[in-house]
C-alpha cells in the first residue's frame, strides 16, 4: 500500500515538472516571438505524455462481522418472602400462694406391747411299754434268709402319736438284707405299744429309735 502510494506520488511530481518546463517554454516562445512554433512543440509534447492516474489497488474485502454473543438471560430476582408468624401469646400465669407447712406431727405414745407368752414347757418323753425285746423274736426270722442263715443288724425310728400307738417306721440302718429290714418293722408297727410323753398337760406322740439284731438260734 505505501510503494504504491510512492509511486503515484512520483509520477504525479514528474508531470508537475513537465509542466513547468512547458511553461517556462511557452513563456520563453512568447518573449522570443516563437509563439507559434512552440505552441506546437508543447502540443506535441502534451500530446506524448499521457499522463495516467493510476488506481488505488483494491481494498481485500473487510472480514465478517463477528456474531454477538447473546446476552445472558435476565433472571427476575425472587419474590421478597413474608413470614406471617403468629404473634407470641403472652399467657399470664398465676402464681399460687405460698402453701402453709404442715402441722408438726402430734407425739402420742402407744402403750408397750404385751409380752409374748413364754414358749411352752418342752414335752416329756415318752416311754415303750413293756419289753422292747419281745417285740421281735426269733420266731418272726424269715424262713428264707433262716435257710440262707443271713444275719444283721436293723436300725429303726418308730413314731407313735398321743395314744402311744406307733404311726410310722423308718430303717435307719440296713441290715444288708431287705427281708430282714422289712421283718424288723412289720413286726414294731404290730406289736410296740408306749406311754406318751404330756405337754401343757395334754398327751403328745413322739419317736423312738432302736435297733433288731438277727441271729439264727442255736438248736
Amino acid at each position: 500500500m505505501a510503494y504504491a502510494d510512492q509511486q503515484m506520488s512520483g509520477n504525479k511530481i514528474t508531470a508537475l515538472i513537465i509542466v513547468a518546463l512547458l511553461h517556462v517554454v511557452v513563456g520563453y516562445a512568447l518573449v522570443t516571438g516563437l509563439a507559434y512554433q512552440a505552441f506546437k512543440k508543447v502540443k506535441e509534447v502534451t500530446s506524448a505524455v499521457n499522463i495516467e492516474e493510476e488506481k488505488p489497488p483494491e481494498e481485500p474485502p473487510p472480514p465478517p462481522p463477528k456474531q454477538d454473543t447473546p446476552p445472558p438471560p435476565i433472571v427476575a430476582p425472587p419474590p421478597p418472602i413474608t413470614f406471617n408468624a403468629p404473634a407470641p401469646q403472652v399467657q399470664a400465669v398465676t402464681t399460687p400462694p405460698p402453701v402453709a407447712p404442715p402441722p408438726a406431727p402430734v407425739a402420742v405414745q402407744l402403750p408397750p406391747p404385751p409380752a409374748a407368752p413364754p414358749p411352752p414347757a418342752p414335752p416329756t418323753p415318752g416311754t415303750p411299754k413293756g419289753n422292747p425285746g419281745s417285740w421281735v423274736t426269733t420266731n418272726d426270722y424269715p424262713s428264707r434268709a433262716l435257710r440262707e442263715e443271713r444275719e444283721g443288724t436293723t436300725g429303726f425310728r418308730l413314731e407313735y402319736d398321743a395314744s402311744g400307738k406307733p404311726s410310722n417306721c423308718t430303717i435307719t440302718r440296713s441290715s444288708g438284707s431287705p427281708d430282714l429290714d422289712e421283718a424288723t418293722c412289720a413286726n414294731l408297727m404290730r406289736r410296740a405299744r408306749f406311754k406318751p410323753g404330756t405337754q401343757g398337760g395334754q398327751p403328745v406322740g413322739s419317736s423312738y429309735s432302736s435297733s433288731v439284731r438277727w441271729v439264727i438260734p442255736k438248736d
